[in-house]
């Protein structure tokens, strides 16, 4: 029987900064998410934000918990939280080296921005950060 992992170390985060990188790169250089981030209603946003957790949850609950949550709950809101926001900080460097980060300027289209990119990379994140999960 393969020894169950309780904590998150060095090596998840490497794995979930590779997954989001993976699939956030081809997307930060299309310039259809940047005007979407223009465009698109906040409902919408908050949806994208929604679904994002939604499907880190799903996977993770099936492919790196293996459906086994009931006595490690908080590690599995944690490891949801830690991939979110290292999603997010790898989708704002990448925007902010190609200076599509309007922080100062326009935070709310900056905002919208990372939060439609984080979308796509927060599921290479999960992806990725299971696969030594057996």
């Amino acid at each position: 029987m393969l020894e169950e992992k309780n904590t998150t170390n060095f090596e998840d985060v490497l794995q979930v900064i590779v997954g989001a990188s993976a699939l956030s790169v081809p997307v930060a250089f299309s310039e259809e998410s940047w005007d979407l981030s223009r465009t698109l209603p906040n409902a919408n946003v908050f949806l994208l934000v929604f679904l994002s957790l939604l499907f880190i949850n799903l996977y993770s609950f099936q492919s790196i918990f293996q459906g086994k949550v009931r006595h490690r709950i908080r590690l599995f809101i944690f490891r949801t939280l830690l991939d979110y926001g290292i999603t997010l900080c790898v989708v704002f460097m990448v925007l902010f080296a190609i200076d599509r980060m309007p922080i100062i300027e326009e935070p709310l289209v900056a905002f919208k921005r990372m939060i439609i990119l984080s979308f796509p990379a927060s599921m290479g994140a999960v992806v990725v950060d299971s696969l030594d999960k057996e």
